[in-house]
Parts: structure tokens; sequence; C-alpha cells
């Protein structure tokens, strides 16, 4: 275990299926300038020299782990491991004893004993991926570890006293699933001591032009990359749904397939070019419009969401039926 000791000179990672563990790491800082970003930055530099646990909150590819490291590596514990486990990845059985351990023969298969990863996060941080996949046996293990400081390995009868940081993440609706009986209140409490919530890519459209230059030179190839305007121009009224990770599997890919070292419209995955172009078409339309005219648009297109019926328009447009006939009879 010499390899996880403060004294490490150079930065090592030790990779696994399901966790993996830093000990040292020059992690760029997390790209971005808009307000959003700056805010939760401003946060981070706040809240990580305390010991307080922290709940990440966004959707799937937004950057939740590299909130995370930035955390751990702002704080007094950067010398000590950092160590991630996503547990959506691992049944309730398997992910007791990757958290907590096992001693030899407390389960068929337990051939020699295994040390938890709250046990190798020790004087460090734990990194808890996906906290609202946990089964509930597995929260109220975790909420004993997070009040007492200690647990016990599978099988173990010694309680183990650990210094963890607490760190978790998750793009569920905690508070929502509370209310369902599927997350315990008492554990949400004891993980969101402070929470930070990270915007969509979509919210932060000032960050892509920033982002697509840093995916452009994160490179393995000699070539040099370059990236037309239009592209750019695109990739900002791109609504995003993968967030970041969409945008880098993206860029990479483009790079992969282009023949050429400026990345054009034609290298674009049609699935995104085309509708994203109608939209900008659109929008581009509506800026030539009078007022009226856009209004005319907007009824008629909701008009057509309700299958001509006008009952139901009225109500999605928040107007009576009456004023929706006279729009109507005065569009001819």
């Amino acid at each position: 275990m010499d390899s996880l000791g403060c004294k490490t000179a150079k930065s090592k990672e030790l990779n696994f299926v399901f966790w993996s563990v830093v000990v040292h790491s020059n992690s760029k800082n997390f790209i971005g300038k808009s307000k959003p970003i700056l805010e939760i930055l401003a946060l981070v530099d706040k809240i990580a020299p305390t010991t307080s646990t922290v709940l990440i909150l966004g959707e799937s590819g937004t950057g939740k782990e590299l909130i995370a490291r930035q955390l751990h590596l702002k704080s007094n514990r950067a010398a000590m491991p950092f160590v991630t486990l996503n547990c959506g990845n691992l049944q309730e059985s398997l992910l007791e004893s990757e958290l907590f351990g096992h001693e030899k023969g407390s389960y068929t298969g337990a051939n020699a004993k295994k040390i938890g990863l709250c046990e190798i996060a020790n004087g460090g941080s734990l990194f808890l991926d996906e906290i609202g996949e946990l089964s509930l046996g597995i929260q109220s293990k975790l909420l004993r570890f997070l009040q007492n400081g200690e647990f016990y390995r599978v099988g173990g009868k010694h309680p183990i006293h650990v210094n963890v940081r607490i760190i978790s993440a998750t793009h569920r609706d905690l508070e929502g699933q509370i209310k369902e009986e599927k997350f315990r209140e008492d554990l949400f409490y004891r993980l969101n001591t402070i929470t930070l919530k990270l915007p969509p890519l979509r919210d932060r459209a000032e960050d892509i032009p920033m982002l697509v230059e840093y995916f452009l030179k994160k490179t393995d190839q000699e070539k040099v990359f370059q990236i037309d305007p239009p592209v750019l121009e695109l990739f900002v009224h791109y609504p995003w749904p993968g967030n970041i990770r969409e945008l880098e599997n993206i860029i990479e890919r483009m790079k992969i397939l282009t023949e050429s070292n400026i990345l054009s419209l034609d290298d674009v995955p049609i699935e995104i070019r085309t509708p994203t172009l109608q939209q900008m078409k659109i929008k581009k339309l509506d800026l030539e419009l009078t007022l009226d005219e856009i209004e005319k648009n907007h009824i008629l297109r909701v008009l057509t969401h309700c299958q001509g019926n006008k009952a139901q328009t009225a109500r999605n447009l928040k107007i009576t039926l009456k004023t929706l006939y006279n729009k109507l009879h005065n569009y001819g």
C-alpha cells in the first residue's frame, strides 16, 4: 500500500472496473467563464478547506466528478487518496464489500481479507457518484458510518475508525425519492451539509467556445485541429442533452473521421446538424418578423399541437376562448 502514501512524488492513478484511487493529480481547472460556473468555482474555493460533506447535483455529463476532484485538490487532504465509486454499477452485496471490505471466509468466495474503499480513502476523500442508486440497506450502513466515523468489514467483529471526507453526487431528485421512500431523509441531510448544483451545458452556452478549444487541443494525433465558425455557431445553439461529455465525444468523433484538420459542418453528425440548423433558421426568421406576425405563428403552432382543439389551445395560451376566436378571425 506504499503507493497510497502522501510522499508519492509523481502522479499515480490506479484504475479498477468500478472504482479508482488518485494519489496526486494535476487536473485542469473546471473550464468556464459563465456566471453560474464562476459562482460554483468560488464556492469550491470557499468550502474545499472544510471537512463538511458536499452533495453535487446535476445532469449526467455536467462535470460532477471534476468538481469533486477540485474540492479534494484544494483541501488539506490533497496529498492523500481521492477514491471514487460509482454506486450504480454494483449489486448490493458487492457494494457493501467494496465500501467496507470483508474478512476472509465471511461469505462464499471470500478467500482473503479485502480492504474496503472507506479504509483506502483514510485521510483523504471518498467520492460516491450516483448516490441515488444505493439500496435502503446500504444507505443505513452508510448513515452509521457518517454518524460515527467507523464501520465493520463484512464478517468483521471489530470497528474500524477512519478520517474520510465524503463527497457525493447524483443526477436524481433525492427529495422526490425521499417522498417515494426510496431514499432516507436522515442520510440526505448528512450528505448535503453543502449542496453544489451544476448547470446543464445548454444554460451556459457562452462556455462552449472555451470547451471546444480545449477538446480540439486534447488529442493524441499529430494534427492541429481548427473549427469552422458555422460549426461553433451550431454547437452554441444545440441543446446538448448529454452535456459536456456529449460535446467531448462529438468533437473526438469528428477529429477521428475528418480528412482535414479543419472541422466543418460536413463533419458534424447528421443527428445534431439537421435539427439544429432548422431551429437556427426559425430563430433567424423570427428576428425579421413583426410582433403581430410572431404572435400569429405561435398561436397557429399551439393550435396545430392541440390538433385543432380551440378550447385546449386557449388554455395552453392562457387566454379566453373568445380572445382566441377573435385572433383567428383576424388572421382570415
